[in-house]
């Protein structure tokens, strides 16, 4: 396990597209924890990519997330995703992007913070970011 800095974040791909629908609440919390301070992973760079409506949007999301933390998918977070799918699919439905973002969390030993708080919080190792 990897501790890449103490007051990292790591956000979910939901907290970003909040940030692009203007919502208060979660643009307030990012100035908290502060952009020098968010990471994303990989997994997050594809979703918003894919999620691209046109060139333009396409242009602008890639533009912001090479301004935050991207965090790769290594082959210990690769191993740790594919042992909590086999241990949660059953039982939580666990899918393959947040078994990649659950395990890039607990590898870096980082926070996450998402909106899909049922998504993660049967797994144990995740700690959730609770806004202040």
């Amino acid at each position: 396990m990897e501790n890449i800095g103490m007051n990292m974040v790591l956000c979910d791909t939901n907290i970003l597209i909040e940030l692009y629908r203007e919502n208060h609440t979660i643009i307030n919390t990012i100035r908290q924890i502060g952009q020098d301070n968010i990471a994303v992973s990989d997994v997050t760079c594809a979703e918003l990519l894919y999620g691209a409506r046109n060139k333009a949007e396409l242009k602008t999301f890639r533009k912001d997330l090479d301004t935050l933390t991207v965090l790769p998918i290594l082959q210990e977070i690769s191993t740790m995703a594919v042992a909590l799918i086999e241990k949660y699919c059953l039982s939580h439905k666990l899918a393959l992007p947040d078994a990649l973002i659950a395990a890039t969390s607990i590898y870096h030993q980082l926070f996450l913070y998402t909106l899909n708080i049922k998504d993660f919080t049967f797994i144990p190792e995740v700690k959730l970011f609770t806004p202040r």
